[in-house]
């Protein structure tokens, strides 16, 4: 037995599907050609994270836009002017708006699943956009026809469907993208907004049941685009106590890229409660220097004096490409980290013998 070893989600694209995505847009090729760019993305992401070693698999979300705004493909209420995410170098990231009601997702994440199954040889993970992430594209000036209260109830309704597709599809994990839980707080140090965020993520995990939420796991990072964050700022502490109430089994949490990893990892201590496994982020993906399996191994063996081994697991601090446009970190090297993460995690399970 080693220490479950699981990646995030995005890899990032091959430059070839990016030209492709882009001569798609100005209308230099047809869709049929550009799924053909996408199908052979896929092909490859799945063959060479096999290759790593890993046991667990994503699609790498080769065909998503971004991590966040999948659901919304094709959907016709939805205007480009939503809030702004400022990041510490200066870029932005603007969400949508939502224009009128109801709110529909254009598109599952259960058929991500399906797709990756054609190629996949090792259990599929689907990573998912969270409730409290889209309930940021309701307008702060309200709709006359469509009350909040409506639009909740019909995105905890389709968030619900969407992770529900996942399952029906085959999935092994479904992770739920909560990388807003830092942010929130930088946005309203009350914290009354994280708590509001963690209610209506609740809302969607009542639906599932006790086995079905030990297939669930949430994800935590300050942000990752274009090598910057958006709430590394934000203490830690002011985080963990309110996300350990999600009523989910698996925690993935960025922490090798974290300035003081003990002193998060003390605060975990006291918050884990049993049934809880902290998949523990080992990998910088910020950092484009590729770790060694030795120093992997070391961080998960200062994480063990903290966390007990049959609750602790690896994973990255985030994911290489949330964004489709982000080439920051090249796909080569993408793959030798998680490669990396994957031997470290052996070489430490020997050394903690599980």
């Amino acid at each position: 037995m080693t220490l479950p070893t699981e990646t995030i989600g995005s890899i990032p694209r091959p430059p070839e599907l990016l030209t492709a995505i882009e001569q798609f847009r100005s209308g230099k090729l047809s869709q049929d050609q550009l799924d053909g760019y996408y199908d052979a993305a896929l092909k490859d992401t799945i063959a060479r994270l096999e290759a790593t070693g890993s046991p667990v698999i994503s699609d790498g979300e080769q065909t998503k836009s971004s991590f966040a705004t999948y659901p919304l493909v094709n959907l016709n209420n939805i205007a480009a002017d939503g809030i702004s995410i400022p990041f510490e170098d200066g870029h932005t990231r603007q969400l949508p708006k939502l224009t009128s009601g109801p709110f529909k997702y254009g598109i599952h994440a259960g058929t991500y699943v399906k797709a990756a199954k054609r190629y996949a040889h090792n259990p599929i993970k689907q990573a998912v956009i969270s409730a409290s992430a889209l309930s940021l594209l309701y307008p702060a000036e309200g709709m006359p026809d469509y009350s909040q209260t409506q639009f909740l109830d019909d995105l905890v309704s389709e968030t619900v469907s969407d992770i529900r597709s996942c399952f029906d599809a085959g999935a092994y994990r479904v992770q739920i993208d909560f990388t807003e839980g830092r942010l929130s707080v930088k946005l309203d140090n009350s914290k009354a907004l994280l708590q509001h965020f963690i209610q209506l993520n609740n809302r969607v995990l009542a639906h599932f049941t006790p086995d079905e939420r030990q297939r669930i796991g949430v994800h935590t990072c300050p942000g990752g685009d274009h090598d910057s964050t958006h709430s590394a700022d934000v203490d830690y502490a002011d985080l963990i106590p309110d996300l350990f109430q999600l009523n989910a089994a698996n925690f993935y949490m960025q922490l090798a890229s974290e300035k003081q990893p003990e002193r998060v990892l003390a605060v975990i201590k006291n918050h884990i409660k049993p049934g809880q496994r902290i998949y523990v982020g080992v990998i910088d993906v910020i950092n484009p220097d590729v770790e060694e399996p030795e120093q992997v191994r070391d961080r998960i063996l200062m994480a063990a004096e903290y966390i007990p081994v049959d609750q602790l697991g690896t994973t990255d601090d985030c994911g290489f490409s949330p964004f489709e446009d982000d080439t920051s970190t090249g796909r080569d090297t993408a793959f030798a980290k998680i490669k990396a993460r994957v031997i470290g995690t052996g070489m430490a399970s020997k050394q903690l013998k599980c």
